[in-house]
């Protein structure tokens, strides 16, 4: 059956809204840091199969700054591989950081739209248009829960035993190199097959089991003990063991078991309607209970440790979306033969559009986040050296956090440094080799310098401003003059706007606020210069 129009454009929205937030927020943060910096190194310097080991100390991120647990580099490897054969058509390194972080979001939108044909299968095609959801081991769930959804959704016993030996494969593998606390969801979707389907332990769990555990292990011993240089290495065990057996992520802060299910999963699922109407109606058949139940389960046992992350089960959000969309579908078709459906149908839009429209206000709001790779961005802009010059510039730890990577490290007759040792941060003669700074905490760094630029970021909404309040601030917003012509007549036209309301609500409006995060400083001439100066200028 050929796709209508809306059918093709519903699914090509999916990877639009996707480039546009790379464009709209194209740095990083620090959970992202290991991976981009891992596949920066492998673009930049390939992969050394001779003299490994010296190339890797003298052109790897991880060799220096290797974190408190190895992390692999497979992904990295996987996405270096993809995105070199583009990389002769972009011209700075910047630009390839968008295309790298361009194509996993396209895999991983793939990979959803490949869920949406599942769930098409098993609720009807009204319900695969509602799947419009908010990595690499997201990827490899993604897929995995395809096919678990295809099990259930056709009777068909020996397309169902490969389908759920593929799920179970892929769980298995993208514990085994990614990320272990997959290794919860997959116990959880076994348990729960062997009681609902009567699935085969020794024709379908084993040999799935068996098959990614040895294919994961291969993978990553053989390619992360090369790269770190240690034999034999599992990093994810590794992981596993300093954060959850010695635990150490509770250093990271805590949080109590009900955060996943109060506070993140109605965040990430964002459209209030998904959970108080779409999962409920939802729930009414089988198909749903068999998808949901394994990934509360995982979601409740996973909550009970105590350092808790969104991204620990940004893996179940498919799974909560598919739900949903089975109830979104069930209230469209219908719409015309119950007033309280009808009432849902038009709240389901309204609450789409209204999702829709937040979404773009969060992913704004998160554009004001990185003040590191704005930062770093403004001081190429305006740094009067030239460019052929050496240039030593000091980066903090604020600045490495909030999206300065390797990529962006522009200039290649210049040195970028991110110590962090204190000890070495209290020597004067330390700082004598910078000519600029980035910084938190200004008052810290030793000698004399002068600002050149401060960069301010999210810092709340505040509904009641103060006059002169700049409404619209641009990322890397540092002041009156600090945009381009286009932005600047667009905040005038919004700051014309939000003015004149005020004016009538008695001076109520939401903006937002920014605070002074990362200053950039530029190193005073000893007075030597000064002196050689004025002799210089002096009249004859």
């Amino acid at each position: 059956m050929s796709k209508s129009l809306g059918d093709i454009a519903l699914e090509l929205l999916l990877p639009t809204v996707v480039l546009l937030h790379l464009f709209f927020a194209p740095y990083t943060k620090v959970e992202e840091s290991f991976n981009i910096q891992a596949t920066h190194d492998i673009l930049a310097t390939g992969v050394p199969f001779f003299n490994s080991t010296g190339i890797l100390a003298a052109n790897y991120d991880h060799v220096d700054f290797p974190g408190s647990v190895p992390r692999t580099f497979v992904g990295a490897l996987v996405l270096a591989g993809l995105s070199n054969p583009f990389k002769g058509f972009f011209s700075s390194p910047a630009s390839l950081q968008l295309l790298v972080r361009a194509i996993l979001g396209i895999g991983n939108s793939a990979a959803l739209l490949h869920l949406k044909g599942a769930i098409d299968t098993a609720y009807g095609k009204n319900a695969g248009r509602w799947t419009l959801p908010n990595m690499f081991a997201f990827g490899l769930t993604t897929v995995a829960l395809r096919n678990v959804i295809m099990v259930k959704a056709v009777a068909w016993k020996k397309r169902s035993s490969k389908r759920r030996r593929l799920a179970l494969y892929l769980l298995t593998f993208a514990g085994i190199v990614f990320r272990s606390e997959i290794a919860i969801l997959l116990a959880m979707e076994t348990l729960y097959l062997m009681y609902q389907q009567r699935i085969s332990i020794t024709d379908e769990i084993i040999p799935a089991g068996i098959a990614g555990l040895v294919i994961g292990l291969m993978t990553t011993v053989s390619i992360d003990s090369f790269f770190w240089q240690r034999f034999p290495l599992w990093p994810e065990f590794v992981g596993f063991y300093y954060n959850t057996i010695l635990g150490k992520a509770s250093e990271w802060g805590t949080s109590p078991f009900h955060f996943y299910f109060l506070n993140a999963l109605p965040r990430l699922l964002l459209n209030p309607l998904t959970y108080l109407i779409c999962i409920p109606e939802s729930l009414k058949g089988p198909i749903s209970k068999d998808i949901l139940i394994p990934h509360l389960a995982f979601v409740a046992l996973y909550s009970l440790l105590p350092h808790k992350e969104w991204r620990f089960i940004i893996y179940t959000i498919p799974a909560f979306t598919a739900v949903a969309a089975g109830g979104a579908g069930w209230i469209w078709t219908r719409r015309a033969k119950s007033h309280l459906y009808r009432v849902y149908s038009i709240l389901l839009i309204v609450s789409t559009l209204a999702s829709f429209v937040v979404s773009y206000g969060l992913l704004y709001v998160s554009s004001l986040n990185y003040p590191g790779g704005d930062a770093l961005r403004r001081l190429h802009e305006d740094a009067r050296m030239d460019y052929r010059d050496p240039v030593r510039v000091y980066m903090d730890n604020l600045s490495c956090q909030t999206g300065v990577t390797r990529f962006q490290q522009l200039q290649p007759t210049w040195h970028y440094d991110k110590t962090e040792d204190e000890e070495t941060l209290l020597d004067p003669l330390f700082w004598q080799q910078f000519d600029y700074v980035m910084t938190e905490t200004p008052e810290r760094i030793i000698g004399a310098w002068h600002p050149v630029g401060t960069i301010r970021s999210f810092a709340g909404v505040s509904l009641r401003p103060e006059n002169g309040h700049v409404f619209l601030p641009w990322p890397g917003y540092t002041g009156e003059g600090s945009a381009s012509e286009t932005v600047q007549a667009l905040q005038d036209g919004y700051q014309t706007i939000a003015t004149r309301t005020m004016s009538v609500t008695k001076g109520y409006w939401p903006a937002v606020k920014l605070q002074p995060r990362i200053y950039i400083l530029e190193r005073e001439p000893p007075p030597a210069e000064h002196a050689d100066s004025d002799r210089a200028t002096a009249p004859s």
